[in-house]
């Protein structure tokens, strides 16, 4: 069978130090796929006027945040690059190959709580803030054939994110979801199992609170990538719901 594609909420810097049920998921997650030949990273932290790819054959861990605990800035994973497979997927969706980018935290975090061993080959795809939903969908698409290889698209970005409307209150502290944000959360679920591509590219004008949810575009559209990854027709599947902060959605969806 193909490999299915996912998208993970990757929650801040500090989940991978944090004993949140996210970070569980994250841990279990390399359990629920199958074992991966490759992994394509497309993450919300790299973001390019058109795409593009990382060829870097030994990619660094890049710390790509300030002020966090210094614990954090010691965390390096040391997994290879892909860099024929990373040319192929320039080849098929037209990206610029950039041979210095390496593993921005979107992709090390949820790969060293998933794959821990950093044994498999993984590289990043960037995303274009300027670009719609409907072009990402377009995008992961052309990736949809490497899924015969058992090469994984990983979508890393966040189901909600709204920076500004964050509750941080005391450390440990869980509040319960925001109206709003559930709302929001519970439409993309719904969308996503029903296979709606088109509600999908359209999710500005048809879902609940989408400017509260994602002021702008670029946490969400990793999720386009992956679910055009899947192919036509695709139907998501959730594989993990929980929220921190009040709002921060950390859904993981499964595509197939």
């Amino acid at each position: 069978m193909p490999m299915p594609t996912v998208f993970v909420s990757h929650g801040a810097p500090t989940l991978i130090l944090e004993n949140v049920p996210a970070r569980a998921f994250l841990a279990a997650l390399g359990t629920l796929v199958p074992p991966p030949t490759a992994i394509i990273a497309v993450s919300a932290h790299w973001t390019t006027d058109g795409p593009a790819v990382s060829t870097n054959a030994r990619p660094e861990t890049i710390h790509d945040f300030y002020g966090f605990p210094e614990p954090l800035y010691r965390l390096h994973y040391d997994a290879s690059g892909a860099p024929e497979l990373a040319a192929r997927v320039a080849a098929l969706t037209g990206a610029v190959a950039d041979p210095r980018y390496g593993l921005d935290h979107g992709a090390w975090v949820p790969a060293m709580l998933a794959w821990p061993k950093a044994d498999i080959p993984i590289f990043q795809l960037s995303v274009q803030p300027y670009r719609s939903p409907a072009d990402h969908i377009a995008l992961g698409r052309k990736l949809a054939p490497l899924r015969e290889e058992g090469v994984l698209v990983m979508g890393s970005g966040s189901a909600t994110h709204n920076l500004r409307r964050l509750m941080r209150g005391q450390p440990g502290a869980t509040p319960a979801p925001e109206p709003w944000a559930r709302q929001f959360d519970d439409w993309l679920a719904e969308t996503l199992e029903r296979g709606d591509e088109a509600a999908l590219a359209d999710y500005r004008q048809q879902a609940p609170h989408a400017k509260e949810a994602h002021p702008t575009d670029e946490h969400f559209l990793p999720l386009h990538v992956a679910y055009g990854a899947a192919g036509p027709g695709a139907h998501g599947k959730a594989l993990h719901r929980s929220f921190t902060l009040g709002n921060l959605s950390m859904a993981a969806y499964a595509f197939a």
